[in-house]
């Protein structure tokens, strides 16, 4: 199976989530935009253990919310642009690597277009056209014209970033087009896309490169690094955690807590920069609760263990147990047996 058919064949569980890499980058610019903490904290799967994870996937509802954070705090154009002048190459992982190391800017894009799926959700368009200038068209899901109109700015600044980092060169494109109404004021897009020709009110959102620029060879073409970004990006696809609801963020964050050997409320509350009441109220409009969810943790985990041979006194101290024999006892209710014996 190829790379391009194995991304696309990922199928529904990726529908409706994006990338951890695109939502900090989202958190930092809402931030910088001047969007309250209160409403941040109210956007699900944007704790820093959700993001933490290259495979967590966050809710596309969280992701269109920051944008409308963003909109909100900073109205009008340039706003999008900003976001991807403070993106540098990297700042999305994978998928910046895959857009820049083909052999040219028009190989690099269509080999790294089945991938979308790793940046955002497959209901946001990205579209490539042209037998020779090369047109990339990109359609948000996001609903408010105010707030598509931002998520579009940044798409097309991206491109056009990335298009230089790739070639080394200060390329200008040939046409930029925006399907919103003109701003009042638009000389802040002029300076970024390096052009006054910039059409408004068009039938799409897109940006056109000349194909001398399209088709030049790249200064960062990279075939082995090119062939191993899909291969990355197939294996981070196909093992992606979409995080569904804030019960999905609490549980990763408890695993970590485990992980580091204390998985107390109040450190997960911390990481999940929310107060332990509130984190208890959201845990018990859920039906659970930390206790409840700790214990079942344990009880997953401690079968694993002694699977795998590990003693009664490894695992009670990787499960934060005070002693093995508080893990005997918690097997006990958990089984109605011993760990011995059920190993």
């Amino acid at each position: 199976m190829s790379g391009g058919a194995s991304a696309e064949g990922i199928g529904s569980r990726l529908d409706g989530t994006a990338s951890t890499h695109l939502v900090r980058l989202l958190v930092q610019a809402a931030r910088a935009a001047g969007a309250a903490e209160d409403q941040l904290a109210r956007v699900s799967g944007i704790d820093e253990v959700s993001l933490r994870g290259e495979l967590n996937r966050i809710p596309m509802g969280s992701l269109l919310r920051l944008w409308e954070l963003i909109a909100q705090a900073r109205p009008g154009a340039g706003s999008g642009a900003a976001i991807a002048a403070a993106a540098p190459l990297g700042s999305l992982n994978t998928w910046d690597y895959l857009v820049t190391t083909g052999a040219t800017l028009t190989d690099s894009l269509r080999a790294a277009q089945p991938y979308h799926r790793l940046v955002t959700a497959a209901t946001e368009g990205f579209d490539l056209s042209g037998a020779g200038d090369l047109t990339i068209g990109y359609r948000t899901s996001a609903s408010d014209p105010v707030v598509a109109s931002v998520v579009n700015e940044y798409v097309l600044a991206y491109y056009l970033r990335r298009a230089r980092e790739a070639t080394g060169r200060p390329l200008v494109p040939t046409r930029v087009s925006f399907g919103h109404p003109a701003p009042a004021d638009h000389t802040g897009l002029v300076a970024v896309f390096g052009t006054a020709d910039i059409e408004f009110d068009a039938e799409a959102d897109a940006i056109t490169f000349h194909a001398d620029d399209a088709n030049t060879p790249l200064t960062r073409a990279d075939p082995m690094l090119a062939d191993l970004m899909r291969s990355h990006a197939d294996l981070v696809l196909a093992s992606a955690r979409p995080i569904a609801d804030p019960l999905d963020a609490f549980r990763i964050a408890l695993g970590a807590a485990l992980d580091a050997g204390d998985p107390a409320l109040p450190r997960v509350a911390k990481s999940l920069a929310m107060s332990q009441r509130t984190l208890q109220r959201h845990l018990a409009e859920h039906g659970t609760s930390w206790r409840d969810e700790l214990d079942l943790l344990r009880h997953e985990r401690a079968k694993t263990l002694l699977d795998q041979g590990h003693s009664t006194a490894t695992v009670a101290d990787r499960l934060a147990f005070t002693d093995d024999r508080a893990l005997r006892k918690a097997f006990h209710r958990w089984t109605g047996t011993s760990p011995t014996a059920t190993r």
